[in-house]
């Protein structure tokens, strides 16, 4: 079998054309564009294409599933593909090793979704890009409100349409601002882009929600009482096949909330999480799952059951919370029911 095991660049990339019966391979330099990388592909004749996990591998591996070719992405963050005790590694380097590996059955792989699923999770990711930038503006107005000696409303409250207006009316245009008052003219530019990224926010969440009607696993999930649109999206959208996961301890895995562990000898000690995967959903989990003390009386007893009172406990209960949840919805979406609570389960067991 031939394999063309590329190495991904911004400008050029290089390709390692491998014959997998004796070894005998040969390299090739091109552009990295759609229409070099078509031609070599072609050329090649290849049965299987190998390319690591990267920012351009979703539109190479959209153009070689479209020529009929299997495509295998490399993690790059496995074990086996760091290049610890090595005095070279080059391009020609990685293309070859990922040839070779692939060839042996060794190559650590990782998930790669279709076209529509990641332009899904890159709004997704692009919603919380423009939170972050609405936080960031709402604690640069409060420290500037601070050094004015001005108190507004802690949380919401001094987000409202009144509190923000009330906001305006102190604000003023830079080039009416005297040389002791300033500060308003920060504020106004600060209002400025603050009602921008608000209108960006809108703007998105309104084309997520379109989105999220076509999808009925993200009504499913939110039939779970205390999980909302957000967090369902981007569960459906990272788990995408909840059937590549053979067991909830991969679901876990997965999302980077399942613990290290050091083993040796006799002494077998657990760490802290891995925080492997997608952070975003990690983070969602956390959030929705400190949550459940209202909207979900099945998970808290989780949280109870782990935490035992200590206030030590705490975060370990709740990262246990957030792996059921997870792991609750994979087994919904795997099995195509709504959510149902389960019943005489101690908390022990619901933990499990």
């Amino acid at each position: 079998m031939k394999i063309v095991a590329l190495d991904l660049g911004k400008f050029n990339s290089v390709a390692c054309v491998y014959q997998t019966e004796n070894g005998v391979h040969e390299f090739r330099t091109i552009k990295s564009d759609p229409s070099a990388i078509h031609d070599l592909l072609l050329a090649s004749e290849a049965r299987r294409v190998v390319i690591e996990v990267g920012a351009t591998c979703g539109w190479v591996k959209d153009l070689a599933e479209a020529l009929g070719m299997e495509v295998q992405v490399a993690n790059v963050n496995a074990e086996s593909w760091q290049w610890k005790k090595r005095k070279r590694k080059t391009d020609r380097d990685d293309a070859l090793k990922l040839a070779v590996l692939s060839a042996r059955g060794e190559l650590p792989k990782v998930y790669v979704p279709c076209r529509q699923v990641r332009q899904w999770r890159s709004l997704i990711g692009y919603r919380q890009d423009l939170v972050v930038r609405r936080t960031a503006i709402k604690n640069r107005i409060r420290a500037l409100l601070t050094q004015e000696a001005r108190v507004q409303p802690g949380g919401k409250k001094g987000w409202t349409d009144q509190a923000v207006e009330k906001l305006k009316g102190e604000a003023r245009g830079i080039a009416q601002c005297s040389t002791d008052e300033l500060w308003r003219g920060i504020l106004q530019m600060e209002l400025v882009q603050f009602d921008a990224v608000e209108g960006l926010i809108g703007e998105v969440e309104k084309k997520l929600e379109a989105l999220s009607k076509e999808r009925a696993e993200v009504k499913l999930l939110e039939t779970i009482p205390g999980v909302g649109p957000r967090l369902a999206e981007v569960v459906v959208a990272v788990i995408d096949d909840p059937r590549r996961f053979n067991n909830r301890k991969q679901v876990g895995c997965y999302a980077g909330l399942t613990p290290r562990q050091f083993e040796s000898g006799t002494m077998i000690r657990q760490g802290r999480i891995s925080c492997q995967g997608n952070r975003l959903l990690r983070a969602l989990l956390v959030e929705v799952s400190w949550l459940m003390r209202r909207w979900n009386d099945q998970f808290w007893k989780i949280f109870q059951t782990v935490s035992k009172g200590s206030k030590q406990r705490r975060k370990a209960a709740i990262v246990a919370v957030a792996r059921r949840l997870l792991v609750t919805c994979w087994a919904m979406l795997r099995d195509n029911k709504p959510w149902r609570p389960a019943a005489g389960l101690t908390g022990e067991a619901l933990a499990a």
